[in-house]
Order: structure tokens, then sequence, then C-alpha cells
């Protein structure tokens, strides 16, 4: 099948820029000593699991459902960090887990002995306190973050149970944000790290964007390594899948209000909620900023509600009911996030073959709406 012939709306992703962008991480793997992760939350789309499962070392998790999602699909590690476990899933965690990460002190103290004693390896997940993202709110380390263990905090008494610790901090940044965060590590819990087998840096890390320090990276792999003996994970999920995913929409009206509104069979709070709630412009092929070209329009969804606006572009001829929009960079966090709020349809998700032949994997109906409950 060819794109064109692909329905609307569709999220499209590209298995050969996947495998480019996992071949990257796995050569990264090689050179730096260290062991990567696919934290799924960005994309947790099990379709393409095996194929990711072939170039890194396991999943990383962030709930039950995401742990036994990875234990059915996949044969590697199986990490998971939950802000919280409940009493209820914790016997199913230590059944299909191999690492487990508790965010407190006091869920350590609840559950680290029994998961020690069935042998999974334990670890803490600590806040060291410094700011590296431009959006506060968005911080794991900001002030009253409930995520992490500050060392104020750091259970002591407890740190025989502890085989590592896991540190999350950044979002789609470079080494340089790895780097302060890592003085930061070791400023505040470099004490600590001796006797354990394992750090756990998180995700966030851009490894596969151009002009990634990669070197800068391989450095602080080895320097943790080689002071501490410790074994270095990175989970990164944004890498995993950047530019690897298309989302195709089309122009079903357009309206003038102070400028021409062109109404799209999609919905940005709906199908790509990022847009809306963390302010991200895709990047839309054949276009460019407002006012950059001769005919500048506002994209809007088709859902009800007032925010659900893409974004402002500018195009090079007047558009047209009918005409096909493609949206680059679109596997991140939409069909992990797509809901089918005001009753929005879900798109069809679409995946192109290395050879370039595209075919449906899934299709939504009136049926997946109703039976959400």
């Amino acid at each position: 099948m060819l794109e064109s012939e692909l329905p609307t709306p569709c999220y499209l992703i590209d298995q050969a820029k996947l495998k480019e962008n996992l071949v990257t991480l796995s050569n990264l793997r090689d050179h730096a000593g260290c062991r990567v992760l696919y934290a799924q939350k960005v994309f947790s789309s099990f379709p393409f699991y095996t194929m990711i499962a072939r170039w890194l070392d396991g999943m990383a998790s962030v709930s039950c459902y995401e742990a036994q999602l990875a234990h059915q699909y996949v044969k590697g590690e199986n990490h998971i960090c939950a802000t919280a476990y409940l009493p209820e899933e914790w016997e199913t965690i230590c059944a299909i887990c191999d690492h487990v990460v508790f965010n407190s002190p006091n869920q350590l103290r609840r559950y680290g002995g029994q998961a020690r004693a069935l042998g999974v390896q334990v670890g803490l997940r600590l806040n060291p306190e410094c700011l590296s993202q431009q959006l506060t709110e968005f911080d794991p380390c900001a002030p009253y973050s409930r995520l992490g263990t500050t060392l104020a905090q750091f259970p002591h008494d407890q740190r025989k149970l502890l085989s590592g610790v896991h540190v999350h901090a950044l979002y789609e940044q470079n080494a340089d944000a790895l780097e302060y965060l890592v003085d930061a590590i070791l400023e505040k819990f470099g004490g600590l790290l001796p006797g354990l087998s394992w750090i756990n840096l998180g995700g966030g890390h851009h490894i596969t964007r151009a002009g990634y320090q990669i070197d800068r990276l391989i450095d602080l792999c080895s320097r943790l390594r080689n002071r501490y003996g410790l074994s270095v994970y990175l989970e990164p999920g944004e890498a995993v899948v950047w530019e690897a995913g298309y989302f195709i929409t089309k122009v079903v009206d357009i309206v003038e209000n102070g400028m021409p509104i062109a109404i799209l069979d999609a919905s940005a709070v709906c199908h790509a909620p990022d847009i809306t709630e963390l302010q991200y412009r895709p990047p839309l092929m054949g276009a460019d900023s407002p006012n950059a070209l001769a005919y500048t329009y506002r994209l809007g969804g088709r859902s009800c509600l007032p925010e659900d606006i893409f974004g402002d572009y500018s195009f090079d001829h007047p558009l047209e009911i009918g005409e096909r929009l493609v949206f680059r960079d679109m596997a991140i966090n939409t069909l992990s996030k797509a809901t089918m709020y005001t009753g929005m349809p879900m798109p069809a998700v679409a995946i192109r073959d290395i050879g370039g032949d595209c075919r449906i994997l899934r299709s939504f109906t009136f049926a997946d709406y109703k039976n959400r409950f």
C-alpha cells in the first residue's frame, strides 16, 4: 500500500528510521560499556517490541501494566521504577521483574526485604535536588517534588537492601546536562555508592538526535565504572523513536475569524496531547513558521474543545478542503497518550516497512469507544 492510500487520521511508524535509532543506541552500548533499556511510556506499542529488544538489553517500566507488557513480549531485563506499589500488584511485579526501584524509604521498608528474598535486585530512586530543565514544573528535582529520595531522607538503616540507585531528571537533553546531573549525584550521594552494583541514569538522553555529545556520555559512563565499579544503565525512550513517527491528517473545513483556520479530521488534545500540554510544535512537511510563507493558517482540531489547536503554520499555497497534511516526529507520547475524549475516533495505526511499503496494523471503530467501560 502507498502512503497516499492510508486512511486519515493515521499514525505511521517508519521502521527504517526506528532501526537506525536502535543501531545508534546499540553502538553506544558497545562503546560506553553501559546497558540500555527502552522506556516504554513514550511508545508502548508492543508490535514493535521484538525489533526493539533485538538491539537493546531490556525494558524499563513505570507501572505494573507496562511491566507485564514487557514480560509478555521481551526476553531481556525487566526493570520497574514506580512512584508507589500497591499490595494487590506486588506479587505479580516480583514474579516478572528482575530489578525493582522504590521511590521512597517507606516503600523500601515495606517491600524491599521481600523483593530481595525473592532474588529481585532492589534499588532506590534518588533526588539530587538539582534543576536541569527549562520548565521547573516538569522537573523531578524541583522543590516539593514527590519523585525520588533526597539525601536528608536517605534510609541509612535500609542500605543493605540496595543493589543500586536510580536517578531520572532529564528530558530530551544533551550529555552536558547529564554531566551536571552526575556531578550533583556524586556531590550528595557519592559516599553511598561504594558497595552498590549499579546506577540507573534514567531517560531523557537525546542520543539519536543530531549533535548529541556521544563522547561525553561515554566518558561519564567510564567515570562511574572506573571510580565506583558500577554497571551503568540508561533508559532512553524518545531517542528510540525519535523522528520515526508521522501523523497524517486531512483538512475538512476552512473558517475565517481574524485569520484563516483549517479544521482537521483529527484532534491535538486527543491524538497528540503534548501539543496542548507541553506546547510541543511538531514539524509539518511542506510548511513553515507563521508568515514565513505566503499563506498562514491556524490548524484546529475537530473536537469541541477551544484549546484543540495544532498550531499556526504557513504554506506556499492556499489550503484546500481534502488536502492531506503530514506532521513529523509524532511517535513520542502520541499513541501512548491518545484518548477518545468527547467521542473522538482513534486514528488508524500503520507501519512503513524498510522496503517502503505501508500496511495498516490497527483500525478503530465505535465499538472500541463503547467498550471502554
